[in-house]
């Protein structure tokens, strides 16, 4: 059962909050039952994921096998049965979908669109170079889509910008870090990488920086921002959106972390500081009229 659990990764559930963002810039994190939906979404959306993970580590077992940390989950290292994967995998993908139907027709949609979406990735897509990317910003849209349909929110055109440039942004810095960490058994483990260099990641990361803060910026400054919060305050937040791209950006060219967020951000006390208190902040500002 322990390897099975992490066989899930529980640490990857993270991403999956991005479906509370409509909740918090819609200003119904304290509304009923919208706060008890997105919470119940989020464990749905944590479920299919968890599906998908334990398909992928099925494809992926002999790739996986050849990868410096990937070779120790517990299925590429024979800790766990290829049927034990196969009936979880299932459970799990029914399971979330009779949820998703439950809690919302159209978000059960958006959680069959998402596992779908993601066989296709793992087949296909991830192969195709900068497509691969686009797909991981357009998993993220997901579930923005899913938060707002959830929620019955109406999110800003800016937070979508955001949250598909901040999907680019990460995706590319996780492609670097896979270069720097594999470097010439990089085609043995995913062959889009050789069609990627360090140089051209760069200058694709660099573009995206630039129009991740611009994009903040003008969404704390937008009319609508400013009607439905009533005052510009939010811009405060804006040095930590600077601090948290700044820092992640630290961590993989000069620390050589691999580029996964999730891993950044549990193992970075400074990140988890920041976004915390860039969370305090916008919370004040939108709820408490700071």
């Amino acid at each position: 059962m322990k390897y099975m659990f992490l066989s899930l990764r529980p640490k990857q559930w993270i991403k999956n909050l991005f479906i509370f963002l409509p909740l918090i810039f819609g200003k119904k994190m304290f509304v009923f039952p919208s706060n008890l939906r997105t919470i119940a979404a989020f464990f749905v959306f944590s479920m299919v994921a968890s599906a998908v993970y334990l398909i992928n580590d099925i494809i992926d077992y002999e790739k996986d096998k050849l990868h410096p940390t990937k070779c120790q989950r517990p299925f590429a290292s024979g800790k766990i049965g290829n049927v034990q994967m196969i009936v979880a995998a299932c459970i799990l993908s029914v399971l979330s979908f009779v949820s998703a139907f439950m809690l919302d027709g159209f978000f059960g949609w958006i959680v069959v669109s998402y596992f779908v979406f993601n066989l296709v990735y793992t087949k296909v897509l991830k192969e195709v170079v900068i497509i691969d990317i686009f797909s991981i910003a357009g998993f993220f849209l997901l579930r923005i889509i899913a938060g707002c349909i959830i929620s019955s929110t109406a999110i800003s055109h800016w937070i979508i910008f955001m949250t598909i440039l901040l999907a680019l942004f990460l995706g590319f810095n996780k492609r670097r870090g896979e270069l720097q960490i594999l470097g010439e058994k990089a085609k043995l483990h995913r062959i889009v990488l050789t069609k990627y260099s360090t140089y051209f990641i760069d200058q694709m990361i660099a573009v995206i920086t630039s129009s991740v803060v611009i994009v903040y910026m003008l969404y704390t400054i937008d009319n609508r921002t400013l009607n439905e919060f009533g005052s510009n305050h939010l811009m405060y937040s804006i040095p930590f959106v600077y601090y948290g791209i700044f820092r992640y950006l630290y961590l993989v060219h000069k620390i050589n972390k691999d580029g996964d967020p999730t891993t950044i951000l549990f193992s970075d006390r400074n990140m988890r500081l920041n976004l915390a208190l860039w969370i305090v902040v916008c919370i004040l500002v939108i709820y408490f009229g700071f």
